[in-house]
């Protein structure tokens, strides 16, 4: 039998620079950018990045802001519920309990 290809992954252009610990990182914010979240509005997985911080629904067309990788960020969380006007303690609260 031949040889295969070789399976590359999100760190396929960097070969061995940056080193290991960077490469992982990388990996991890990649692929967590890459997969379908589900919208906000409708409820689908169909979420996919427009740019750096704008998201969209390819099923519903919805287009909203958010992280540069992530469409939804932990103090994105936290700025809602402020916004809706929850007291500010209980936010707080809400926050410490939820686990990192």
């Amino acid at each position: 039998m031949g040889k295969r290809t070789k399976k590359v992954g999100p760190t396929r252009g960097l070969g061995p620079r940056y080193g290991a610990t960077v490469r992982k990182r990388y990996v991890k914010v990649i692929t967590e950018m890459k997969k379908p979240h589900t919208c906000p509005q409708c409820g689908f997985a169909r979420v996919k990045r427009e740019s750096v911080g704008v998201w969209k629904c390819k099923k519903c067309g919805f287009t909203f802001t958010g992280g540069a990788y992530t469409p939804m960020t932990k103090l994105g969380v936290v700025a809602k519920r402020v916004a809706k006007g929850a007291p500010l303690e209980e936010v707080v609260k809400t926050t410490e309990e939820e686990p990192e």
